[in-house]
């Protein structure tokens, strides 16, 4: 796929994802989400790629600025919603588990770990994106909101699902029910991040977490660990614990475990297969 509106890289084990729409503050469209589901769907069939990181064109001065004026303003021409992507878009995560095949949820279908790098502002489907992401790093005073509020939206996306699920009720309420900003520096305080750093480190800090990981975690456990997490969102502690005693009878057999355990008591990286 020729990527206009996107830029993708793959450097030791990471996947570097960049929305690129700098004139508009990487603002959202249709042609960009389909790229955005053709790399990942790209990066998650990828042996070479371990973990993915997101984010914003540092030009546009915004991780993704939300939807773009000419779509909101095309919705109300129409008089309906128009995604404005085509009937054969990827599919990453799907097929994984039906609870995760839809927009967004399906970054819970990838197999390896995706970072949100929020180096500006992230507002409306930015602030999804950054939500559904499974860990996020942010750079002081960059500012976020649901924002859908002021178009006569619901909240968007699943964000009514998986805000609660991040910062909990009290301060999902607020940000969803007033569509106010909010800085990266609440977004610490409610839980919302992982990581809170000078703009000039986020971009070095992400990316070194990301090749640390690469190294260190098997691909096999990056890949069942995290849909053992958004699986058991759904199921009781009994379901969870009789689903991780199967997976360890069958990961034990697998190489990547000897090489972990051989590794381990050599003092060496290892050397995972995948």
């Amino acid at each position: 796929m020729e990527l206009k509106t996107t830029r993708y890289a793959v450097e030791a084990g990471v996947a570097l994802v960049t929305l690129s729409r700098p004139k508009r503050r990487n603002a959202w469209t249709g042609r960009m989400h389909t790229e955005y589901r053709w790399i990942l769907a790209r990066a998650d069939a990828d042996p070479a790629v371990r973990v993915i990181v997101v984010t914003g064109d540092p030009e546009g001065q915004a991780f993704c600025a939300g939807a773009d004026l000419g779509a909101l303003e095309g919705h109300s021409e129409k008089g309906r919603y128009d995604p404005g992507t085509p009937e054969d878009i990827a599919r990453p995560g799907y097929g994984v588990d039906p609870r995760f095949d839809a927009a967004f949820a399906y970054h819970f279908g990838i197999g390896k770990p995706v970072i949100a790098a929020i180096n500006g502002a992230a507002a409306g489907v930015g602030l999804v994106l950054a939500a559904f992401a499974d860990l996020r790093f942010a750079a002081e005073g960059v500012k976020f909101t649901a924002a859908h509020g002021r178009f006569n939206f619901p909240a968007e996306f699943g964000l009514s699902w998986v805000l609660p699920r991040i910062v909990g009720l009290t301060h999902a309420n607020d940000i969803l029910l007033s569509s106010r900003v909010f800085t990266a520096e609440e977004a610490m305080a409610m839980g919302f991040l992982n990581r809170l750093l000078p703009a000039e480190r986020l971009m070095d800090e992400a990316t070194a977490y990301a090749r640390q990981v690469a190294e260190s975690v098997a691909p096999g456990s990056a890949r069942e660990t995290k849909r053992q997490i958004y699986r058991d969102l759904h199921r009781d502690a009994a379901a969870s614990v009789e689903t991780a005693e199967r997976l360890l009878e069958a990961m034990i057999r697998a190489p990547d475990y000897k090489e972990g355990v051989k590794a381990w008591t050599e003092k060496r990286k290892p050397q995972w297969t995948g």
